[in-house]
């Protein structure tokens, strides 16, 4: 009888992953693998070259190591003081396109601001080469003014085919600042590596707006990836009750937050300065979800492993806890799937790893870096 309780108690838990288990999808079953558990919140990840491994953040505020074997590291030390409150914390990681050369790893961060609220952070510093410490981080960008009081950091970090650093922020709560070009909050920014401002941004000598921004009218966009074939920046943004959207991201435009939303607040009240679901002179969004997944990470996949998911669009949820398949013809949406629900787990990132495997991180506070790919 005892056994049988246990029994019945365990199949009741939500689903931990620790070999290859198969889970069903509509090009067959997926063997999902567990890389590492013991991750406190994880938010990114990137994939070091050879066989270093993976550096994976955590929002508290610590960067760790996972061997490919799955051990994680002691913390990294030298990284940023992190406003770890609510939403903030440490949050993205990527790698310098020129890792190999000058090791830099750039990290988003929530900092603090004199007045106890906080703004969204970037900066880089040199990975040592034992993969212990950042060496000489400096902080690159700063989210000016400091507006958030723990909600809608953004943020991701996207290098172009040029090179060029792209930064995807939230608006911190604060809504009609997405329309101002005089604040960095609900903007797409982009900088040189170094920080510097390129001249040719779309608002440099414009009386009244900050020189950083690439594009505005944004809410709190918690996914971006360049898009393999066209170049395009794509991000992703949380909607309020209802409204996620994805955006193809063009130089200079506005994408209507709060003037257009598909959403309503929290309160279940209209958003106040909501004009309608779309804005004239605005860039409407190519998807919509009426119904908000919360979504967070984006990857493309483009590698040959797994031929059925070719040009599809893979996109973490975490209210709605599954991985989101999405088919494209063209900029639009023609099917979606849900991948993962069974594990119910909120996904925070996701991205394609270089044996054409994805790599998702589940966001709890014993969170997983798990292995997906279609059993061949």
């Amino acid at each position: 009888m005892l056994r049988q309780i246990l029994l019945t108690t365990l199949l009741s838990l939500p689903l931990a992953v620790h070999a290859a288990t198969s889970y069903p999808s509509e090009a067959g079953p997926l063997s999902v693998t567990a890389v590492a558990d013991g991750l406190h919140h994880p938010w990114a990840l990137a994939f070091l070259p050879g066989k270093q491994g993976f550096l994976v953040t955590e929002r508290p505020g610590t960067l760790r190591v996972i061997s490919p074997e799955g051990k994680l590291s002691a913390p990294v030390t030298g990284g940023p003081a992190v406003w770890a409150q609510n939403q903030g914390g440490l949050l993205d990681v990527v790698l310098s396109p020129q890792f190999k050369e000058d090791r830099l790893v750039y990290l988003s961060f929530a900092e603090a601001g004199p007045d106890g609220k906080a703004g969204t952070a970037v900066g880089r510093g040199r990975l040592s080469d034992d993969l212990t410490r950042l060496e000489n981080f400096q902080v690159i960008f700063r989210q000016q003014p400091k507006l958030s009081e723990g909600a809608h950091f953004g943020s991701r970090l996207v290098f172009d085919r040029d090179g060029y650093l792209f930064i995807a922020l939230g608006e911190n709560n604060q809504r009609p600042t997405a329309q101002d070009l005089s604040k960095l909050q609900g903007k797409v920014v982009r900088i040189f590596p170094d920080g510097r401002i390129p001249d040719d941004n779309p608002f440099v000598g414009q009386k009244g707006a900050r020189p950083e921004i690439w594009s505005y009218g944004h809410r709190n966009q918690q996914g971006a990836a360049l898009n393999p074939w066209t170049g395009t920046l794509w991000t992703h943004e949380h909607g309020p009750r209802g409204g996620d959207e994805i955006n193809v991201i063009e130089r200079g435009q506005n994408y209507g937050w709060p003037l257009a939303t598909h959403g309503i607040n929290y309160s279940l009240l209209p958003i106040p300065e909501a004009q309608g679901k779309t804005l004239k002179g605005a860039k409407d969004p190519i998807h919509v979800w009426e119904k908000s997944p919360a979504i967070s990470g984006m990857a493309f996949y483009d590698a040959d492993r797994f031929k059925a998911w070719q040009h599809d669009l893979f996109i973490g949820a975490l209210a709605d806890q599954a991985l989101i398949r999405l088919e494209f013809e063209g900029d639009k949406v023609s099917h979606e799937e849900r991948l993962l629900g069974d594990l119910k787990a909120r996904i925070r990132d996701v991205r394609q790893g270089p044996d054409g495997f994805l790599y998702v991180l589940t966001d709890a506070e014993d969170g997983q870096l798990l292995k997906v790919g279609l059993q061949q």
